[in-house]
């Protein structure tokens, strides 16, 4: 039986797990498939291209097809899909730096489409939301590799981050210290998306203003 490309991308995804992104050779993969490294290049161009496809088929497990976005609810339909997007990629080793990098693919090309639709319709201007989807896309990938690289680093830490004794003459670290600490990814999470969202709903009042006098 002919080796399929989505056989491809699933194998690359278990190995991913098993040896990280820096064990991910096409040579590596080929020996799990049981085939020659000419086989895959049917499939993909380069490793590029596999990450691509892996990084798509990870958030394809987390964001539905057929959503569609509300433009009169736009900030929870942006905030869903982040964190949907943050947990797809913490179920990976290395997912977020599969991601880092990656295009849209021409067949996810309608979806983006879709959300710069109801944005626009919520009053942003197609460049500006487009920015909205990429920085908070950033945000995702930014936060995901820092927060795998603590948890693959935690056992290596055998003492308490900045105990008392470190943090005893500054008061303002003191206070905010569970934040230096990174004690709760979620809260923290969930703090930055809100308040960059809150950032873009500032923007949408400026433009339509601005709209509004340029008539």
């Amino acid at each position: 039986m002919a080796l399929q490309r989505d056989e491809v991308v699933r194998t690359a995804l278990r190995l991913l797990d098993e040896v990280g992104i820096e064990g991910l050779t096409t040579r590596r993969l080929a020996r799990e498939l049981g085939v020659q490294s000419p086989a895959l290049y049917w499939h993909f161009k380069n490793k590029r291209e596999l990450l691509d496809l892996m990084a798509e088929a990870m958030l394809a497990e987390a964001l539905p097809s057929d959503r569609t976005p509300d433009p009169e609810h736009w900030p929870d339909w942006i905030a869903a899909d982040a964190r949907a997007k943050r947990h797809a990629l913490l179920a990976y080793r290395d997912g977020a730096r599969v991601h880092a990098g990656t295009l849209p693919s021409e067949d996810e090309l309608p979806a983006i489409e879709a959300q710069l639709s109801a944005l626009c319709r919520a009053g942003l201007r197609p460049r500006t939301a487009l920015r909205l989807l990429l920085a908070v896309d950033r945000y995702i990938m930014g936060w995901v590799t820092e927060e795998q690289a603590w948890r693959q680093d935690a056992e290596e830490r055998d003492t308490p981050l900045y105990d008392d004794d470190a943090l005893r003459d500054l008061p303002l670290l003191r206070e905010a210290a569970e934040v230096l600490r990174m004690a709760d990814h979620d809260a923290d999470f969930e703090y930055g998306l809100r308040v960059m969202i809150e950032g873009f709903r500032a923007e949408i009042a400026r433009e339509a203003g601005a709209d509004s006098e340029g008539r």
